[in-house]
């Protein structure tokens, strides 16, 4: 049996209703928290959560 860990929401802290075991892969996926009732994208690679920020907007002039 492999091992499976839940991944926590990067913001609030709370577990999501997500798994990952260690060959799991993930690019840019939106993670929603029932908590906190955000999404956020992340990136996992070998168990490790990556938070994708966004750019914000630039004014145009």
């Amino acid at each position: 049996m492999e091992k499976r860990e839940w991944i926590g929401c990067p913001l609030c802290g709370h577990k999501t209703r997500v798994q990952i075991r260690a060959d799991t892969m993930l690019v840019n996926f939106p993670l929603f928290c029932p908590k906190c009732k955000k999404e956020t994208l992340i990136t996992v690679k070998n168990q490790k959560v990556h938070i994708i920020t966004r750019p914000d907007a630039k004014t145009q002039c």
